[in-house]
């Protein structure tokens, strides 16, 4: 994974606005009606090439094929493995939406968070239904990083504990066995992107909207026990990658809500140093998280360690001002060194495909005060 000893590099999470026509396609298969597989292929290798020219364009150093080929970054298994057959049954609804329930139908009714109840669930035996799929995203990433030349290419993948969130268990005896399945599964995947030359982003959720969703009548205490355990699938999964060809990205839900519930970064931190990839990505701009860049007096970030702090919102139309991006990405310096810091985004900006909370161009126009917010940093670090 690239890092730079001259300026602040940038990047962001990973899900990028997908093209109408794009998302049109995506909405048919996902409901499983019929679709042309070979416009559906055609369409995806566009919208990669597409997004990559203009991350590229914008200046964006770290970039990502923007998740075109996957309605979310969580469910998109359901469509490449056997045994997600069901539907989910256990209500997972957020702690702090309950709390505000009148808040929280608005909304749902106005697409800004997934109707998730109805989703699917794991019914039977985890095992490859179609590697075509992974094949297909990774033949068209590499020929959009060969086409535009980014300073570095990366691409996303679920992390077995966050599957386990969305994709309810049915079928294995328990938690730890179902992980223990997903991990198997999901190392062929980790390792293909790794082996592709892209660095692989493992997405993390479950270690903090775990706690507020799935976990929300347990203490912190005991649910510091189920993420160190997610920590450990995780890093059995990874074990024979290195850690600076990949990341993992922390969420505590990328919804516009009061999280009031959300568990401290304080809290989990410590946990999160023991995962396997070289860099962290976690919320930095939202309201209740933006405080949290002073953790790192209490919890240093290790050696061969780097962060990827969000300084862009990825929940509000706002247009943060480049001198404000800058004066965040200071203030994560300040506490681990200028050359541990590339400056990122706190979440996706197209986590499920179909209307995002950001308007499309508005999410650009974000991406680009990020980078010159960025390069501003860059002038007063250096």
């Amino acid at each position: 994974m690239k890092t730079s000893t001259d300026r602040i590099l940038t990047t962001h999470v990973g899900s990028l606005p997908r093209p109408n026509d794009l998302v049109a396609l995506l909405h048919l298969k996902d409901r499983g009606e019929a679709y042309d597989q070979a416009e559906f292929d055609r369409c995806v290798a566009q919208s990669v090439d597409a997004v990559v020219a203009r991350q590229v364009a914008i200046g964006i150093d770290l970039v990502s094929d923007g998740e075109m080929s996957k309605i979310s970054y969580a469910t998109y298994l359901k469509d490449r493995l056997n045994g997600f057959d069901g539907t989910a049954t256990e209500n997972r609804a957020a702690a702090d939406l309950i709390e505000f329930i009148d808040y929280a139908r608005r909304l749902v009714e106005q697409g800004g968070t997934e109707r998730s109840l109805q989703g699917p669930a794991c019914d039977g035996p985890l095992s490859v239904r179609d590697e075509a799929p992974l094949q297909k995203d990774l033949a068209n990433f590499q020929a959009a990083v060969a086409a535009h030349g980014p300073r570095e290419g990366f691409l996303t993948a679920s992390s077995p504990g966050v599957v386990s969130v969305f994709l309810q268990n049915q079928y294995y005896p328990d938690d730890d066995a179902y992980l223990d399945a997903l991990a198997g599964i999901l190392k062929q995947e980790y390792e293909a992107i790794a082996a592709s030359g892209a660095v692989l982003q493992l997405d993390c959720p479950d270690l903090a909207m775990g706690r507020h969703i799935v976990h929300r009548k347990r203490s912190n205490a005991e649910f510091r026990k189920v993420a160190a355990r997610h920590i450990e699938v995780l890093n059995a999964a990874t074990a024979d990658i290195p850690p600076e060809a990949m990341r993992i990205h922390l969420c505590w839900g990328n919804y516009q809500g009061p999280h009031n519930h959300d568990i401290p970064v304080s809290e989990i931190l410590d946990l999160v140093y023991g995962a396997r990839p070289h860099a962290i990505a976690l919320e930095g701009a939202n309201p209740r998280h933006e405080h949290e860049w002073e953790v790192f007096d209490e919890h240093p970030l290790p050696d061969g360690k780097v962060v990827i702090p969000g300084v862009i919102d990825s929940t509000s139309n706002f247009i943060e001002h480049p001198k404000l991006v800058a004066q965040r990405i200071g203030r994560y310096a300040s506490k681990v060194g200028r050359e541990r810091v590339i400056a990122g985004s706190d979440c996706g900006f197209a986590t499920f495909a179909e209307r995002p909370a950001v308007d499309p161009q508005i999410a650009w126009a974000k991406l680009a005060a990020l980078v010159e917010g960025a390069a501003i940093a860059s002038d007063e670090l250096w």
